[in-house]
């Protein structure tokens, strides 16, 4: 709503009470900016497949849960429309396959919300994966990935479903379960943290939450933005009663090309660490940008958020012949000056599924409790019929990704 040259002209969701709320922000908003009277109408839609639909709508913005990310993105891709989404890419691998490919055919433009990539409003992150990439710190040997948690309970008894809520379309792909307001969302608050994000049904937890940041990261110092790990190990607990299941604390250790390392665990200070034969860079977020919703996520640390073991190695400058990365101003400004030129985003498609596939390995890892090898050309673990099963899920008719036409 920044930008003069884009309008919000719907918002679509399966939630009457968050719907309304939607489109009474949204022209607030534009009643703010134009003496106190909103030039748009915005529609509303209870399903989002009309709003796609609409020749109307060039772009989209999807903020679902997570169960609900891929299929609305290849809908969207069939129907021509530009597409920002929300982190993390997918629920599954499988259906992060899918989503990537029917995007790359169709040829629009996506974005996934990989902000820390943007120079505003964390410079930091950019400026470290050069410095990496540069040689900064002589060659890298460990990353050391440090994310928040989310905590056990919720509960699990069965509630009426409110009538303003379309339960059966939320569920989407995944299994009938009872309805209880500790899976879905609040009916009072609508930036309370949701239920959903704890519950395995609709996401796996803070492996993929947080861990598409700093996983993402990762990456883009280690020049792996397009492959992924070779090998990954891991441990957790996972609650054994209450409603919310998703992992508590975790280590995960995967091996990338060139004997790299990297080290995953809550346990470890919320950023990236790079360590080298000649040093080390710590980046992280520290206070700044961070939602209130995320635990955990603000160490209030500002002056410790871009350190090193040396000083000097934080003030090098790059020269003019050495690895620039892409420079994106801010991550939806990126998406839309990439509408109108043509050109691909910062967090283009492949590179956002890539970095959830990592996510989603680990937490492979994770249930399976023990070492798992990776074959990145054909995205499936290697002589294990067992991980293989976790690259997919079923899906309950008539929603999920392989019932999309087109």
């Amino acid at each position: 709503m920044k930008h003069d040259y884009v309008r919000i002209v719907a918002v679509a969701d399966v939630d009457r009470n968050r719907l309304a709320a939607g489109k009474e922000w949204i022209e607030q908003q534009y009643a703010n900016k134009n003496g106190g009277k909103s030039p748009v109408d915005v529609k509303t839609y209870g399903d989002y497949r009309d709003l796609v639909a609409s020749k109307d709508v060039d772009a989209v913005i999807i903020s679902t849960p997570d169960h609900w990310h891929a299929q609305p993105a290849m809908e969207a891709a069939i129907a021509g429309k530009h597409i920002y989404m929300q982190k993390p890419t997918s629920l599954t691998i499988s259906e992060g396959r899918m989503m990537a490919d029917v995007v790359s055919r169709k040829g629009v433009i996506f974005q996934l919300g990989s902000q820390q990539r943007s120079v505003n409003p964390w410079p930091q992150f950019k400026r470290t994966c050069e410095l990496v990439r540069n040689g900064r710190i002589g060659t890298i040997k460990r990353v050391v990935v440090g994310l928040p948690g989310d905590p056990a309970g919720g509960n699990p008894v069965e509630m009426p479903v409110p009538e303003n809520l379309d339960y059966d379309r939320w569920l989407g792909s995944t299994p009938m379960v009872p309805y209880t307001l500790d899976r879905v969302h609040s009916q009072t608050d609508i930036y309370d943290r949701p239920g959903w994000l704890r519950c395995e049904q609709f996401g796996a937890g803070m492996i993929t939450g947080w861990g598409s940041h700093h996983i993402d990261i990762a990456h883009w110092g280690l020049d792996v933005e397009l492959s992924g790990p070779l090998e990954a190990e891991g441990r957790a607990t996972f609650p054994t009663s209450g409603l919310w299941n998703v992992h508590g604390d975790f280590e995960v250790k995967m091996l990338y090309p060139g004997n790299v390392v990297m080290e995953i665990s809550g346990a470890n200070p919320n950023g990236v660490r790079f360590e080298g034969s000649e040093g080390w860079i710590f980046v992280s977020r520290g206070n700044v940008g961070v939602t209130a919703s995320d635990p955990g996520a603000a160490d209030g640390k500002v002056n410790e958020a871009f350190n090193a073991s040396d000083s000097k190695i934080l003030q090098s400058v790059i020269g003019e012949q050495e690895t620039k990365l892409y420079e994106s101003p801010e991550q939806h400004q990126n998406w839309l000056e990439c509408i109108r030129n043509g050109k691909q985003t910062i967090s283009h498609v492949e590179v956002a599924h890539r970095s959830g596939s990592a996510c989603l390995i680990a937490h492979a890892a994770m249930k399976l409790g023990r070492k798992l090898r990776w074959d990145a050309a054909k995205e499936r673990f290697i002589g294990d019929d067992e991980a293989n099963a976790l690259l997919s899920r079923p899906q309950r008719f008539p929603y999920g990704t392989g019932n999309v036409k087109g």
